[in-house]
């Protein structure tokens, strides 16, 4: 059974897949034909690093941690969570293990990895920057 928290948690990182795919979607289609996808690709990363930032900063409150180590456990998840999703879906779409670890790499524009930092670090991010830690 999922605590209060987790649950919580969960909820605030499905919003978050939402907003990734909204960015993908308008990387793809605005971003991409715009700035070519060296440019494009680290704008996405940088958006979507800020938005999981801006999405850790109002829902705290909703969360009601503050502890530092309960923050880290939330961001943790989320990383966990998206890596898990990330790698299910590519092995769904049939991409090879060596396609999927491309993204690591910070190839062409790439940054996925600062994603994956900032999505660890966003709750603990956003507790600072609301003064709680």
């Amino acid at each position: 059974m999922l605590t209060a928290v987790a649950f919580k948690a969960l909820v605030i990182w499905v919003g978050v897949l939402f907003l990734a795919i909204a960015n993908g979607v308008l990387r793809e289609s605005v971003l991409v034909p715009g700035f070519g996808t060296p440019t494009a690709l680290v704008l996405s990363g940088l958006l979507l690093s800020a938005l999981i930032i801006g999405v850790a900063y109002f829902a705290l409150p909703w969360l009601h941690i503050r502890r530092p180590l309960a923050l880290w456990i939330v961001g943790l998840g989320w990383l966990v969570l998206t890596l898990v999703f990330e790698f299910s879906f590519g092995l769904w779409q049939g991409k090879s293990w060596s396609e999927l670890l491309e993204a690591y790499t910070f190839k062409g524009g790439n940054i996925w990895p600062v994603v994956l930092a900032a999505t660890a670090l966003a709750p603990y991010i956003a507790a600072k920057l609301r003064g709680w830690v």
